[in-house]
C-alpha cells in the first residue's frame, strides 16, 4: 500500500507529486537492478575500497543514498547561512579569492626577511611563519639546548629585536600574518604586538593568526612548555586581551593539521579538532567572557591529504558540526560565532623522498581539494620539504600551483561546486556520524584534558598511524614511486637548501648585543612584574608585552612563567 493509498486526506496535487516520486523510486530500483547484475558479472580489480578513514566506499552512488528533501535542505542549506556546509560565506571565491600562504622561515630573521620579500613580490597575499625548534619549545639561540638547531628547520626568534628585524620593511598594518607557535605563543605574539607598535602600527590593525593550540600539542606534535591548566589559561588571556584590543586579529588556530600529520584518520582530525575548539569554547565561558566576544575570532587549519573526496566533505562537515554545536549547545547568538573558517595545508606526510617531482601532482590536487572544501587561506608544499626547507624554485612552484588553480581551473567560478553530489553527501554525513561517536567517546572520559591524561588521544592516533604504515608496506594502498612504480626512486637530482653552520654563531652574537645595550633594572623589573601577574591570576598579556618592550628574551619570559606554572612533562603511556 502507499503513501497515497493510506492517507486518502492528501489534497489532490501533493497526492500526484507523491505518485510520481514513487514512480520515480520505482524505475530507480529497477535500473539499480539490472545495473547490479552486469557490475556482479565482472571480478572487481584487487584494490582498497575505503578511504583514508577506513570507510567503505560503495561502487556507486544515487538518489537512494541522499536523506529527505527536507533533511536534505536542513543539512545545507546555502552558502554564507547556517549551517555553512556550503561554505561560511555567501560570495565565496566569485568577490575575493582565498589567502594565498607560504609557510617560511630559516635560518635568521634577516634571511627569512629577504624570503618573505621574495614571496610578496611573487604574488603571495599572506605570510606565514615557521620557526627554528628553539623557538618553538622557548629557548633562546645561545641557550645550552638550542646548540645545532639554530635556524635548522624555521627561523630563529629570541627576542623583540628579532622580530623587528623579521618584518623589516613589510607594513604589519597591509599584510596578513600567521605565526606557528604552541608552547610560548603568547611570548610571540607579544613581540609581534610590539614590533607592530614599533612601525606606528596599533593592535586594532593587525589581521593573521597565531597557532596557540595547545591541547594538539599533548596530544600529537609535543612542542608544550607549561601544563595543561595554565597553557589553557594563557590561551583564555589572549582571548579575552585580543576581544578588546586587537578585534580583527585570531588568537588561536585550532590546529587538525599536526593531529593528521601524527598519523590520524581524517574522521579523528575532525572530531579531535573540533572537540578542541569547544574545549577553548568551554574555557572562555568559564572564565566569564560573552561566548560571542571572542568566538567570531576563533579560526581552524586543517590538512588536506591524499583522498580527494573525502578531503572535500571533511571541509563540509566541520563548518555544519562547529555551527550547530555553537548554536544549540553554547548559545551563540552572533552568526560569526557558528561560522567556521579554515586555513588549509597541504598534506607534509604525503610528500615521498623517492621520485621527489611526483609531489607537485599530489599538491595540485589536494590544493584543489581544499579550494572544492571551502577554504579561506591555502598553504601548498614545495616538493623537496621531505629533503630540506624549500628553495626558492620549488616554492615559487609550490605558488604558482595555487594561481593556476586560481586563474586557470574554473573551480572558484561558482561557489561549492560538488553540492548535490550523492557521493560527496552521503560522504560528508558519515564523517559527521563517526565525529559524533568519537564526541560521545570524549566526553565518557571526561572530556579532552582528561583524555590527554589518559593517553586516549595519543593512543588513537598511534594505532591509525600503525594501521596506515602497514597498509603502504603490504601494498594494500599504492603510493606511487615507494611501494609501487618505483624506477628511479633512488634518483633524486633536485638542489636543496642547505643553512650554514655561521647562522648559529651569527644569532648568539646577536643575544651578546641585544643584552649589553639594554636596561638591566628595566629588565629585572618586568620580570619581577610578571612573575607577580602569574602567581596572583592576573591576565599576563600586559606583563610580557611591558617584558617584550623592556628587551627581555623568549627564554627569559618563559622562565618567569615557569617559576609559577611549571613545565609539563609527558606521562608514559604506551
Amino acid at each position: 500500500m502507499s503513501i497515497v493509498e493510506r492517507d486518502v486526506t492528501v489534497p489532490g496535487e501533493l497526492r500526484e507529486r507523491v505518485r510520481q516520486q514513487e514512480a520515480e523510486l520505482e524505475r530507480l530500483r529497477e535500473q539499480l537492478r539490472l545495473w547490479e547484475e552486469a557490475f556482479g558479472a565482472v571480478p572487481a580489480r584487487e584494490a582498497l575500497f575505503s578511504t583514508s578513514s577506513g570507510i567503505d566506499v560503495e561502487p556507486l552512488y544515487t538518489p537512494a543514498d541522499r536523506m529527505s528533501e527536507e533533511a536534505y535542505t536542513e543539512a545545507l542549506g546555502v552558502p554564507g547561512q547556517y549551517p555553512f556546509t556550503r561554505g561560511p560565506y555567501a560570495t565565496m571565491y566569485r568577490t575575493r579569492l582565498w589567502t594565498m600562504r607560504q609557510f617560511a622561515g630559516f635560518a635568521t630573521a634577516e634571511d627569512t626577511n629577504q624570503r618573505y620579500k621574495y614571496l610578496l613580490d611573487e604574488g603571495t597575499t599572506g605570510l606565514s611563519v615557521a620557526f627554528d625548534f628553539p623557538t618553538l619549545m622557548g629557548y633562546d639561540s645561545d641557550h645550552p639546548r638550542s646548540l645545532g638547531e639554530v635556524g635548522v628547520c624555521g627561523v630563529a626568534v629570541s627576542s623583540l629585536a628579532d622580530m623587528e628585524t623579521l618584518f623589516d620593511g613589510i607594513p604589519l598594518d597591509q599584510v596578513s600574518v600567521s605565526m606557528t607557535i604552541n608552547g610560548p605563543a603568547i611570548i610571540l605574539f607579544c613581540f609581534y604586538i610590539v614590533a607592530a607598535e614599533r612601525q606606528g602600527v596599533g593592535p586594532e590593525q593587525l589581521r593573521g593568526t597565531v597557532q596557540n593550540d595547545i591541547l594538539k600539542e599533548y596530544q600529537a606534535q609535543h612542542a608544550w612548555v607549561f601544563p595543561p591548566e595554565p597553557a589553557l589559561r594563557c590561551i583564555v588571556d589572549m582571548f579575552e586581551w585580543c576581544a578588546e584590543h586587537a578585534p580583527k586579529y585570531n588568537p588561536i588556530s585550532i590546529s587538525g593539521y599536526h593531529i593528521r600529520e601524527a598519523g590520524a584518520t581524517a574522521v579523528q582530525e575532525l572530531a579531535f579538532t573540533l572537540r578542541n575548539g569547544f574545549e577553548y569554547v568551554e574555557r572562555g565561558i568559564a572564565r566569564g567572557l560573552d561566548v560571542d566576544t571572542f568566538a567570531p575570532r576563533l579560526s581552524f587549519f586543517f590538512d588536506v591529504h591524499n583522498d580527494f573526496f573525502e578531503e572535500i566533505a571533511k571541509f563540509r562537515a566541520a563548518r555544519r558540526i562547529w555551527a550547530r554545536f555553537m548554536r544549540e549547545k553554547y548559545g551563540a547568538t552572533n552568526p560569526e560565532s557558528w561560522r567556521l573558517r579554515t586555513h588549509a595545508q597541504t598534506a607534509g606526510v604525503s610528500l615521498t623522498a623517492q621520485q621527489p617531482e611526483n609531489n607537485i601532482v599530489r599538491v595540485a590536487y589536494q590544493a584543489m581539494a581544499a579550494v572544492l572544501g571551502g577554504t579561506q587561506s591555502l598553504h601548498t608544499n614545495s616538493m623537496d620539504e621531505t629533503l630540506a626547507l624549500p628553495t626558492e624554485k620549488t616554492v615559487r612552484i609550490a605558488l604558482r600551483t595555487q594561481q593556476i588553480l586560481a586563474y586557470e581551473s574554473g573551480v572558484p567560478n561558482t561557489i561549492d561546486p560538488l553540492a548535490g553530489s550523492y557521493y560527496l553527501e552521503s560522504l560528508t554525513d558519515r564523517l559527521e556520524i563517526e565525529a559524533l561517536d568519537l564526541f560521545r567517546r570524549i566526553d565518557e572520559l571526561g572530556g579532552v584534558v582528561p583524555g590527554i591524561e589518559t593517553g586516549f588521544f595519543q593512543g588513537e592516533i598511534a594505532e591509525s598511524a600503525r594501521r596506515q604504515q602497514i597498509e603502504v608496506e603490504s601494498s594494500q594502498r599504492v603510493v606511487v614511486g615507494v611501494n609501487e612504480f618505483t624506477e628511479g626512486s633512488e634518483e633524486v637530482a633536485i638542489d636543496t637548501l642547505k643553512i650554514d653552520a655561521s647562522v648559529e654563531e651569527r644569532q648568539r652574537q646577536r643575544m651578546v648585543d641585544l643584552r649589553a645595550a639594554r636596561n638591566d633594572t628595566d629588565v629585572a623589573r618586568a620580570l619581577d612584574e610578571l612573575e607577580r601577574s602569574c602567581t596572583e591570576g592576573d591576565n599576563v598579556m600586559p606583563g610580557i608585552l611591558d617584558c617584550a618592550r623592556a628587551g627581555c628574551t623568549l627564554y627569559e619570559i618563559r622562565h618567569a612563567m615557569e617559576k609559577t606554572f611549571g613545565n609539563y612533562k609527558e606521562p608514559v603511556f604506551f
